[in-house]
């Protein structure tokens, strides 16, 4: 399932509690992201030996695959509210080898602790663009601590089929208020995050591009896919219960309860995808 450096992935999960639901959840649904995001690292062509921020950095996983994409002689910063992921970022990181190109630093991205133009470039997966703050004024946050000239990217989700075959329950738990968090029901539409283009505008940056990523699967799934997959259906419709009828919650949960006769990965010829998009821009030189 692949190696960080000199730590397989499977000799992680000792490092990340599993009473820490979330950080296991991002453990679990490694095996399926990682793919595209190398592809979305690959595609910013990221200098080597720059120095960048991996702004909200969970437990670390992307902050070790953008010090791989920078070399030996880079340097790349993650930053997190939580104290509980920064303590298991650090563990893995450390137990990967990642000694001087990698450390951790607690903040919150609408307020970096480092003065301006400290980076080459900012990275921020699946936590800038997410919140309900005003967009623009967090873009220029994260485009002051970047040197003029390099780059401000965030990775946002956009897209997904995982349940195949049940396309009228898939598009309700889309419309749940998890299924359409951060936005709410009555926010202004430039307010949802996959206006970043436009908030990159807003914000002053240069070069404004949106490029798309995919994941794709289909039967047959290896057991790490497998529990990857139920992990990321559950990180996108969390706490759904209450939004919809009795008869499609038990349907929901029979289709995604490991162990269930339904199970939707049991399904022959399983195949869903998901997407995620990637908006990125440069400061002003």
């Amino acid at each position: 399932m692949g190696e960080y450096r000199n730590l397989d992935w499977r000799d992680i999960a000792p490092l990340i509690p599993r009473s820490d639901d979330y950080a296991w959840k991002l453990y679990e649904s490694d095996p399926i992201r990682r793919p595209y995001i190398l592809e979305a690292i690959e595609f910013l062509q990221l200098p080597e030996g720059s120095r960048g921020l991996d702004a909200g950095c969970g437990i670390g996983l992307q902050t070790m695959l953008l010090a791989d994409a920078v070399g030996p002689d880079g340097h790349v910063t993650g930053l997190d509210i939580s104290q509980g992921f920064l303590a298991r970022g650090k563990d893995v990181a450390g137990k990967a080898g990642y000694g001087r190109e990698i450390d951790f630093k607690h903040g919150d991205i609408y307020g970096i602790p480092f003065e301006d133009g400290t980076f080459d470039w900012i990275w921020s997966a699946d936590c800038a663009g997410y919140q309900t703050r005003k967009p623009v004024p967090l873009i220029r946050e994260l485009a002051r601590v970047v040197k003029p000239g390099g780059m401000v990217s965030i990775l946002v989700w956009s897209s997904q089929q995982l349940l195949p075959g049940y396309p009228l329950l898939e598009a309700h738990l889309n419309a749940t208020a998890s299924g359409i968090a951060p936005f709410t029901s009555g926010m202004a539409p430039e307010m949802h995050y996959l206006r970043a283009l436009g908030w990159l505008e807003s914000a002053g940056l240069e070069q404004p591009l949106a490029h798309s990523l995919v994941g794709e699967f289909q039967a047959p799934l290896e057991e790490a896919v497998r529990a990857a997959l139920l992990a990321l259906i559950e990180m996108r419709w969390p706490d759904v219960r209450s939004d919809l009828p009795p008869e499609e919650w038990e349907l929901f949960e029979r289709l995604t309860r490991p162990g269930s006769p339904q199970l939707i990965l049991d399904v022959p010829g399983y195949y869903a995808f998901f997407t995620e998009t990637l908006f990125c821009g440069r400061v002003p030189a």
